[in-house]
């Protein structure tokens, strides 16, 4: 995984990249389930709707086909405090680099968000923990540094991931901070290595054409004694 490294000036976006709501569903749906989930932990088979509440179960999955707007189906979880937060923090986990985009130029903070929002059993519990972390990450900022996350600069903010990556003694004021920091490290690059630029970046070609077919090598069809069987 790349890093980021330390610059003359403050990364702070603005106003986080928006992709389109049922990208972003389709996208978040597709990492639970795929094996690009790098903690291996899936949606299950239980069905999402717009509840929370288990008493009525969750209703039906939504319809990737119909267009959300922010708000439909399950409300969104951060505010623009947050969001600007999560954007920061997604870049420091994947900065860009000259071979690829950074996370949030992608889109992750959406997908974090989307995540974290869904009511799927999994998404519950992970969303307490990122709030909960959120939470700490903005008071230990204004502790250490007098500002806000958002307004702390590089080598502050950098310097606040590098404590919370350190594994901390159980018990202690930082674990909770250290679980926050691997999961949210997992789900960024859980929706980043989903992405067409993701997949590039770690040379995944997936199914390509071939000009030609080749068949398989002839040592294998003369291993296999089928050399006299096979004509391509």
């Amino acid at each position: 995984m790349r890093c980021a490294v330390e610059t003359s000036d403050p990364m702070n976006p603005i106003d986080p990249v928006r992709i389109d709501r049922r990208v972003a569903i389709k996208w978040m749906l597709a990492a639970g389930a795929g094996a690009m989930f790098l903690r291996g932990r899936a949606l299950g088979a239980a069905a999402a709707g717009p509840s929370r509440t288990s008493g009525g179960g969750y209703g039906t999955d939504p319809d990737l086909m119909k267009p959300y707007k922010p708000g439909d189906y399950w409300d969104l979880t951060f505010s623009d405090a947050q969001r600007r937060a999560v954007a920061l923090l997604s870049d420091i986990v994947i900065p860009a680099d000259s071979l690829s985009p950074s996370a949030s130029s992608l889109g992750v903070t959406d997908f974090v968000d989307e995540w974290v929002s869904a009511p799927y059993p999994d998404n519950v519990r992970d969303r307490k923990v990122i709030l909960d972390g959120l939470t700490w990450l903005e008071a230990e900022s204004s502790r250490r540094f007098g500002s806000p996350f958002e307004g702390a600069g590089d080598a502050q903010r950098l310097a606040l991931c590098e404590d919370m990556s350190a594994k901390a003694p159980e018990g202690s004021d930082l674990a909770p901070a250290h679980e926050f920091f691997h999961l949210f490290r997992d789900l960024v690059a859980s929706g980043y290595y989903t992405t067409p630029e993701g997949l590039r970046d770690i040379g995944y070609a997936g199914n390509m054409p071939l000009a030609k077919f080749e068949g398989p090598p002839p040592e294998l069809i003369s291993k296999l004694g089928l050399a006299d069987e096979v004509t391509w």
